[in-house]
């Protein structure tokens, strides 16, 4: 479930630039930008999951349905000319979890100035929680390929 702040939408006019001739407006919703972050976010290398942990036991059911919430994690503030993220992140075991904030925030900022075209004003980045991987992980990944040990 995507926690976006108020029911606000981007305005994007359109520049007289040679390339666009035609005058008018552009509105991108807040569930737009939430989803752009949320998928910069999951390219991050060390990054596990987003969300808290209600948030990603909805995932996982969503997931099991095909259904992802990109933007699980995710609340996005936006105003005219600016963004501002929130993102909640669970971080791989072992990574430096202050380069894998930094380098989500990179994306983030990259996402919305390339894909959305507003400026950022901040991205607050937590670290809700570390994955480290079970034996249960591996099972559960490789149990399809072992055969039976009992009839």
């Amino acid at each position: 479930m995507a926690n976006i702040a108020a029911n606000t939408q981007a305005e994007i006019r359109a520049t007289g630039a040679p390339e666009s001739r035609a005058a008018g407006k552009t509105t991108i919703e807040d569930g737009v930008v939430a989803k752009i972050a949320g998928i910069a976010a999951r390219d991050v290398s060390g990054v596990y999951a987003l969300g808290g942990g209600a948030a990603r036991a909805i995932g996982a059911i969503r997931d099991a349905l095909n259904t992802t919430d990109l933007s699980q994690g995710i609340s996005v503030e936006v105003g005219e000319k600016q963004v501002a993220v929130d993102v909640t992140i669970v971080a791989e075991y072992p990574v430096a979890l202050q380069k894998v904030a930094d380098d989500v925030r990179t994306a983030i900022v990259r996402a919305m100035e390339d894909l959305v075209g507003m400026e950022v004003a901040e991205v607050n980045v937590t670290v809700n929680d570390v994955h480290v991987p079970t034996d249960e992980d591996q099972d559960s990944e490789s149990s399809g390929s072992q055969e039976a040990r009992v009839q």
